[in-house]
């Protein structure tokens, strides 16, 4: 029996590679203007920081996608003013959470499974504040009962630590904990090394209905994953007013 289904936030709940296009394109515009880089010297020394962090961090860890930590090291390494860095870091994220819209379905889809009586969660990479700013972006926090982020576990994904924390927060064995995820290697293959069920969430590339994959549900929206989840012999049907 199914008894929580947990989703990964980024390219899953929404497209966050076109809302990081978007604030991408904002901090580019900012560096040309205020710290005059031309964007080809901008995005070479943005991957330089990114390389630079991983490095320092050791890379397992929630720290790697901290923006502020990311533009402090380009400014140190561009020899501008740190005084810039928490400026680059609001101007980013304020503006890819402006641009965030929820995926087809994604609302539906929680709406239904909460209805049904499962519990709901997030499992996710980054740290726990901008990926609460997201939720609250997606009017999908109310519909939750549980996040976990790599932040807190001290892990990504598809770490085992991070995994057995999701299960622990559902409240149920691995076997009844659905997970949820557009990157095969952590989400896919992590579920699946943790015991639970995995489905594959590819809304460019999947199949028109739910298809079932050697073990691995692939959906190309989300509200046809409810549907389905909720059509499985022994799936919880105890309805909850959320109103």
């Amino acid at each position: 029996m199914i008894q929580a289904v947990i989703f990964d936030i980024d390219n899953t709940l929404y497209d966050y590679d076109a809302a990081h296009a978007v604030a991408f394109q904002a901090l580019t515009e900012y560096a040309q203007h205020t710290l005059g880089v031309d964007p080809e010297t901008f995005e070479a020394l943005h991957q330089r920081a990114n390389q630079l962090l991983q490095a320092r961090t050791g890379g397992d860890c929630a720290a790697i996608h901290n923006r502020l930590l990311r533009y402090q090291i380009l400014l140190e390494e561009l020899g501008k003013p740190i005084l810039h860095a928490p400026v680059m870091e609001r101007l980013y994220w304020n503006t890819l959470i402006d641009a965030a819209v929820p995926s087809p379905g994604a609302r539906d889809c929680l709406e239904q499974l909460r209805q049904a009586g499962l519990r709901l969660g997030v499992g996710t990479d980054m740290t726990a504040d901008w990926q609460y700013a997201k939720l609250e972006r997606l009017n999908l926090l109310p519909l939750l009962d549980f996040v976990v982020t790599s932040e807190e576990v001290t892990q990504e994904k598809p770490g085992a630590r991070f995994f057995q924390l999701c299960r622990e927060k559902a409240g149920c064995p691995a076997s009844a904990c659905v997970f949820v995820g557009d990157n095969h290697s952590k989400d896919v293959e992590g579920a699946k090394q943790a015991g639970m069920r995995p489905v594959w969430y590819r809304p460019h590339s999947g199949p028109d209905t739910p298809l079932l994959v050697d073990g691995v549900l692939e959906v190309r929206r989300l509200d046809h994953l409810a549907e389905y989840l909720l059509s499985l012999p022994g799936a919880n049907h105890e309805k909850e007013d959320v109103s």
